[in-house]
């Protein structure tokens, strides 16, 4: 990959509606489903659906810094989902639907850290974000039919929306 293409780990509940969100931002190239944050190896959704395996529905973000900052996408991450719900989104309940973003490294950690601090003084969710912050260790496809899934399935469940919010990204100084 170029240097200027970045990789990012979100959680946010359900992975099919946060997917099809972030396909649309100018700047993302590619997204994948999967499964992140658990203690299971080559873990399937059957099993994650359990909720005993410690991992979250997780988005794959690749995109190009020299179109999208990280701190654009994770204020898109914030507006996607509910940050102040632990462990649910929408009608989704369980560890596995968690809000989470799993860095990569230091300065992923400290982008996350101030976005998270923007996004707590707007005050826009009358609650303070839940969201994990963890070290990223390892990540997981979902199987081939989950890819992509609201391409093949336009009416399929989603429980995301992009919220006309201001979360202090105006005001962001990284």
């Amino acid at each position: 990959m170029s240097s200027s293409i970045h990789t990012v780990y979100l959680a946010g509940g359900c992975y099919w509606g946060m997917e099809e969100l972030f396909r649309q931002i100018p700047g993302v190239i590619s997204t994948e489903v999967g499964f992140s944050g658990g203690h299971v190896v080559n873990v399937s959704y059957r099993e994650v659906t359990t909720g005993t395996t410690g991992h979250a529905e997780t988005l794959r973000v690749d995109f190009d810094t020299a179109q999208v900052t990280l701190a654009h996408l994770l204020f898109e991450f914030f507006r996607i989902h509910n940050p102040t719900t632990p462990n649910q989104q929408g009608n989704d309940r369980g560890s596995q639907y968690r809000s989470a973003i799993f860095y990569l490294d230091a300065e992923q950690r400290k982008t996350a850290e101030a976005v998270i601090a923007a996004v707590n003084a707007s005050g826009e969710w009358g609650a303070p974000v839940v969201t994990q912050l963890t070290s990223f260790n390892g990540f997981y496809p979902a199987e081939e039919k989950h890819q992509k899934y609201l391409v093949k399935v336009p009416d399929g469940y989603t429980c995301h929306f992009r919220r006309q919010a201001d979360l202090g990204e105006s005001t962001f100084v990284a």
